[in-house]
């Protein structure tokens, strides 16, 4: 393994490349009304949720068809302009960002679905359909699609940076339930990667290529994924703890058993406080444990059971159920508002956001060693993991305008994720890499194997025109 990153990522490499009047005028001649230089729509599209300050692309193009998708990238090749693809703008590690300049395409107008095939389990949509869409289309069908990061996502962003979320202990990640992708290249050539059937033996993997590449590989313009049954029943629960200790010790042990828990989600004590103060909720202010349990109403109730005794083996107590769909949507809705019940319980903060992941009989290790750090500091952070497969988040609170601060916050994110390496863990489970983890990731993967990466980019996009400047440096 390679020393580790230094915090030189505290502001980005800004690179901005010339951009030829030309371009603008044959993007705003073959899109009209669909391409936009106006500053306030550039610069919507010129930042996410991260903390960095850069400057916005040079106009914006309204995707409306994977034609259009495919006439921008074709233009953008011709003057080397770089090319960064929008769905709802929710990422966290500086993805969006135009550190080289160029412009951005925004796919949320391609927001349709185009075929549910519910005999097969599986649906077909364009990448600006947000999950929330999905599972609307598909519960008259008896379906779901599982993946659940908390923000209303778009299909094309969850499968750009490989997204997971609350649902993933059961069913996975972004990579295990997209079959099929349409994909427009550097070139501006549209190609099909996989097909409807469940497994393939035919060639190299493109889908799982383009899954988690970050719109660096290629411009999703259609997504093909699975979906499952909606269960019998569901029940969802909560538990308190003593201690986090308590709390994971619990998770570790439910995991080890084989306990097909659906979710299974960490929150501290600081954490149920501003959820409470944010939902309106009366949850006990303590660490908490908030699960889900699918299945038959007799293995709900049987995996429900397991846990209890598990946890009160750990000291875990008041546990309540919440049964009803309204009582589990108010529970699960407040869970995902957590990052903005931190933001408002410290007015004018930023957040700086961390996941890691590690394996599950080293998790206590990690966090426990990283919330002594976080309290340690002083620095306000929020807590919560989906822990079920060893992943949790920190959120720093940061005042903007106190550079120290930031400082702080990325030293300890520095010491986390360092931590979860020292542990045969990763620098990020669900975040993507994007800008802030790009040196962690040469210390994960060593530099062969980021080589490796930079051959297959420099392969795909020799130009360097899709989202130039993120994972890795060329």
């Amino acid at each position: 393994m390679n020393a580790p990153a230094t915090l030189s990522h505290l502001a980005p490499e800004v690179h901005q490349r010339a951009i030829a009047p030309e371009f603008l005028a044959a993007l705003q001649s073959r899109f009209g009304a669909q391409c936009s230089t106006a500053m306030v729509v550039r610069e919507q599209h010129g930042r996410d949720e991260s903390v960095y300050q850069v400057p916005p692309p040079a106009a914006v193009v309204f995707a409306q068809s994977t034609q259009d998708v495919a006439d921008a990238v074709k233009l953008a090749a011709q003057f080397r302009v770089p090319v960064i693809p929008f769905g709802v703008g929710s990422s966290l590690e500086g993805h969006l960002l135009a550190v080289q300049g160029g412009i951005s395409i925004d796919v949320s107008r391609m927001n349709n679905v185009l075929s549910i095939n519910a005999e097969d389990l599986t649906v077909t949509v364009q990448p600006g359909v947000t999950r929330k869409a999905v599972n609307e289309a598909v519960r008259s069908e008896g379906l779901f699609f599982p993946i659940d990061p908390g923000a209303d996502a778009s299909i094309g962003g969850m499968c750009a940076t490989r997204a997971s979320g609350t649902n993933a202990v059961r069913y996975g990640t972004m990579r295990e339930n997209v079959l099929a992708l349409e994909v427009v290249t550097a070139s501006g050539e549209v190609i099909r990667t996989g097909t409807r059937a469940k497994k393939s033996s035919a060639g190299y993997d493109l889908t799982r290529l383009m899954v988690g590449s970050e719109g660096t590989l290629g411009v999703i313009t259609e997504v093909t994924l699975k979906l499952y049954p909606l269960p019998e029943a569901i029940s969802a629960a909560t538990c308190s703890f003593p201690s986090i200790e308590a709390a994971v010790r619990t998770v570790i042990q439910v995991i080890q058993l084989g306990v097909p828990i659906a979710r299974c989600e960490l929150i501290d004590h600081n954490t149920v406080r501003m959820v409470n103060t944010h939902s309106k909720l009366g949850l006990r202010e303590e660490n908490m444990l908030l699960m889900e349990f699918h299945g038959s109403p007799a293995s709900v109730k049987e995996q429900a059971e397991t846990v209890q005794e598990i946890a009160s083996e750990f000291g875990g107590n008041a546990f309540e159920w919440a049964v009803t769909p309204e009582e589990r949507t108010r529970l699960w809705t407040a869970r995902h508002n957590a990052y903005f019940a931190a933001i408002q319980s410290k007015p004018g903060c930023r957040a700086i956001s961390t996941d890691t992941c590690v394996p599950i009989s080293r998790l206590a290790d990690c966090l426990l060693d990283s919330v002594a750090e976080a309290d340690a500091a002083g620095l306000p952070y929020f807590l919560v993991g989906h822990v079920g497969d060893g992943n949790f988040h920190f959120g720093y609170l940061i005042d903007p305008n106190k550079p120290e601060e930031h400082t702080l916050a990325e030293e300890l994110n520095h010491k986390l994720v360092a931590r979860a390496l020292s542990l045969e863990g990763t620098c990020t489970g669900e975040h993507g890499v994007g800008l802030h983890k790009m040196e962690f990731l040469l210390t994960e993967a060593g530099a062969g194997a980021v080589d490796m990466m930079r051959t297959i980019k420099r392969a795909l996009d020799p130009d360097n025109i899709l989202n130039p400047g993120k994972i890795f440096s060329l």
